[in-house]
């Protein structure tokens, strides 16, 4: 039988952003960096988050059906090696599709994880260790 959006263990305390590096041309950055020196923003960082925000916020209805008809889970998704050894124990297998941040705990070995995560969709950040990531790369969507 399998499990789609299992309700893990406790969650590890995590970094409460992901850093991103992008492009930008230099007109659009000295636009930028003007909105900044006359004090809309406090700083490169402020601008680009507000922004991003904005943009989200105007293509909420989309994501927000998106994630209900792709069955996501929104926020964030911690697997402890004594959750997997449960589903394990019970002959299941995880489909984890997750819109944030997915953590698989370090003491979760890549037998473990093969053995209980069937497939992995995870937009955002995946934490999890080398040989984890390795292990379950196959089963990425």
């Amino acid at each position: 039988m399998d499990k789609t959006q299992a309700t893990p263990g406790a969650r590890p305390k995590a970094a409460e952003s992901e850093k991103i590096t992008i492009n930008l041309g230099f007109v659009d950055l000295g636009q930028i960096d003007l909105l900044v020196a006359e004090g809309f923003y406090s700083n490169r960082t402020d601008f680009i988050r507000t922004a991003i925000r904005n943009h989200l916020t105007s293509h909420a209805e989309a994501v927000r059906q998106v994630v209900a008809r792709r069955m996501f889970v929104l926020g964030m998704q911690h697997f402890t090696a004594d959750y997997l050894r449960g589903v394990q124990a019970a002959n299941e297998t995880l489909h984890i599709r997750v819109l944030g941040l997915a953590t698989i705990a370090d003491d979760v070995t890549p037998e473990l994880a093969l053995a209980t995560i069937a497939s992995l969709d995870v937009l955002g950040a995946l934490h999890a260790s080398p040989e984890v990531r390795a292990a379950l790369a196959h089963r990425q969507l």
